[in-house]
């Protein structure tokens, strides 16, 4: 079953959200510096997978493409829309404070990075799901303090993740037959790599130094592939 993997994430986000709930008492100092804890955590990996790189200037020239495109669409305002839309739904006040921000946030830890996209390579080419569930046994522990602390936002992320995850099992079924093997490893290279100073980007974020809209970036992921494939080319 080509979808177990990323189904099985899913799961495990949905699972950790629900248990993070019942941590919800714990002392706002607490909550504080837990959250200052896992953006310094988040940063140390974003800089860990930047250094992947072999070749930094496409990881440059797609994190400039890739912004302009975002801020062109505007990715960020529509992403904390659908959060709002979210709240709103919400019956109780109290769970809907917050909700956005927790959707937003774990949305682009759990999606944005090289697991999401090897781990789902790896689930459509050879139906080899061991990726996507170790990445979502990280991400159901991550979704428990992340829930604790930015509330049942976090619970909604599941839903991208299984999407975006899911229509990349879906397209590497057919990708191999089209694009040689070196050249995806490029481009995992360099997409983890773009990934992580994304990562770095909503670590500084959840410390509160900086305001980046890290959505607006996501872009520069597929800008990645396009200019790989032209760098291979020629």
């Amino acid at each position: 079953m080509i979808l177990f993997g990323s189904i099985v994430n899913f799961l495990l986000i949905i699972m950790g959200s629900l248990t993070g709930r019942f941590l919800k008492e714990i002392p706002e100092k607490m909550k504080e510096t837990v959250m200052y804890g896992i953006g310094l955590a988040i940063v140390a990996i974003g800089i860990q997978m930047t250094f992947d790189s072999t070749q930094l200037l496409i990881v440059i020239i797609s994190i400039v493409v890739g912004a302009v495109i975002g801020e062109w669409l505007d990715i960020e305002h529509k992403i904390n829309a659908l959060g709002m839309w979210i709240e709103k739904k919400m019956p109780a006040q109290k769970e809907q404070q917050g909700i956005a921000q927790g959707f937003v946030t774990a949305t682009l830890i759990f999606a944005v990075g090289s697991m999401a996209i090897i781990g789902a390579i790896d689930s459509g080419l050879r139906n080899d799901h061991d990726v996507l569930i170790m990445k979502g046994i990280v991400d159901g522990f991550t979704s428990i303090i992340l829930s604790s602390t930015l509330g049942i936002g976090v619970l909604f992320a599941a839903f991208p993740v299984l999407i975006y995850q899911g229509l990349i099992s879906l397209l590497a079924t057919q990708i191999n037959k089209f694009v040689p093997d070196d050249l995806i490893q490029l481009f995992i290279t360099e997409m983890t790599a773009t990934g992580g100073l994304m990562i770095i980007g909503i670590g500084l974020n959840l410390i509160g130094l900086t305001k980046i809209r890290v959505a607006n970036l996501i872009p520069a992921i597929f800008v990645v592939g396009i200019i790989v494939t032209i760098v291979h080319l020629f």
